[in-house]
């Protein structure tokens, strides 16, 4: 009797939870590949989903309701997870290394993994500031300022955000109406906090119009928020001050950022959202990246030097059709990074993926309102846009919150 021959087993390696490789995990769950192994690595067991981010900041929305558990979903794909960091690659007996010894042997590697705000070129950025990335990291934080502020509210507070891009904007007012609320309910003052958005261009949000920008830019005035146009943020600093003063702010951290203008502000928490970087791993491996480090894509989304790497998200930068890091981008590639990771597996001809020019953008304003723009056409905030958002993100959300109620 003739022995039935078993299919050849590849590894396919995905690397980082972004919201590309969770739609592709949901997408294998549903249509496995006889003879495919699958692996997640992952520095965390959740992912958050950009569009909730802001609202989960704000608290308009709970931890869970704004994070994609990547357990249940891995478990759905069949796929080994590991959560670990990875440290490097070896692109010549494809492999993968990790911060714990961990290494993941790969035919079919796939990156995803986002991207962190640059802040190695700013003295003291690093040491002193709480970068938006890491999201993890940043809840953390923020959880304990909002707890902080909770316990002292009489306290008067300071807090920065460096970066005008739509993330910092958000962030700002988002933190702003936490706070004012917090300030509200423990009939407080809501002078007591201040909220400084640095930017190092004279408009804020260069990737949109100036229609939105003009927009945007009236709302942060209209609020409040001190404005630092055309400042370039060279240096960050703790302040020095007595003990005695020291102890009478109740061991509240002073910092100084400093401007190349010369401009000085004392802030006691600084956030920063500037301009998206990638780890130096991937260009020390070898990998084909642009002069900011991300990973150089084909339309197939495949990696333009090494065929057997792909990659999506904001870690990556298509060749032909150049996109501003936003997870609309991200949510998008999932669908055809998934079908060509398929495709190339099963020896078949790749498609080419052309992302779109024009783009429907719901703004959140951190008070149940949002802006829409498309193109030239920009609408003012109104709570049924923030609705309309609302109901986009939630039904994103759910796909993922199905999969996991599966045996």
């Amino acid at each position: 009797m003739q022995q039935k021959l078993q299919p050849l087993v590849k590894d396919l390696v995905l690397i980082g939870g972004g919201h590309s490789h969770a739609i592709t995990l949901k997408m294998f769950g549903r249509k496995p590949l006889p003879g495919v192994r699958l692996t997640l690595i992952t520095a965390a067991k959740n992912t958050a989903y950009s569009g909730m981010l802001p609202g989960h900041i704000a608290g308009f929305y709970s931890h869970e309701e704004c994070h994609i558990d990547l357990r249940p979903l891995a478990n759905f794909a069949q796929a080994q997870l590991y959560i670990d960091k990875v440290v490097a690659l070896d692109l010549k007996n494809n492999k993968v290394l990790c911060a714990n010894g961990l290494v993941v042997d790969f035919d079919l590697l796939s990156i995803d993994i986002g991207s962190t705000p640059a802040t190695l070129s700013v003295s003291g950025a690093a040491e002193y500031a709480i970068a938006a990335k890491p999201v993890s990291q940043l809840l953390e934080h923020w959880y304990e300022l909002i707890e902080a502020v909770g316990k002292n509210p009489q306290e008067p507070i300071r807090i920065a955000i460096v970066g005008g891009g739509a993330g910092g904007v958000e962030l700002a007012l988002s933190m702003q109406s936490h706070l004012h609320r917090i300030l509200i309910e423990t009939q407080q003052p809501i002078k007591n906090l201040e909220v400084h958005l640095f930017q190092r261009g004279q408009e804020l949000m260069p990737n949109y119009y100036s229609s939105v920008q003009h927009q945007m830019q009236q709302i942060l005035t209209e609020r409040g928020i001190k404005l630092h146009l055309g400042e370039i943020v060279c240096k960050v600093a703790p302040k020095n001050i007595t003990p005695s003063l020291q102890a009478e702010r109740k061991n509240k951290e002073v910092f100084e950022i400093k401007c190349e203008s010369g401009l000085t502000v004392e802030c006691n928490k600084i956030f920063w959202v500037t301009q998206a970087s990638a780890p130096e791993w991937l260009k020390i491996a070898g990998l084909g990246t642009n002069e900011q480090g991300f990973i150089l894509v084909e339309d197939t989304l495949q990696s333009q030097t090494h065929p057997q790497i792909f990659a999506a998200g904001d870690i990556a930068t298509m060749v032909n059709h150049p996109r501003p890091k936003a997870g609309v981008f991200a949510v998008r590639q999932g669908k055809p990074l998934f079908e060509n990771l398929q495709r190339i597996l099963l020896g078949k001809p790749l498609k080419p993926y052309r992302p779109q020019k024009q783009y429907l953008s719901l703004i959140g304003t951190g008070d149940e309102r949002a802006i829409a723009t498309r193109g030239l056409i920009t609408l003012p905030p109104h709570k049924l846009l923030w609705r309309y958002k609302d109901w986009i993100d939630r039904r994103f959300m759910e796909r993922f919150r199905l999969e996991e109620t599966r045996k």
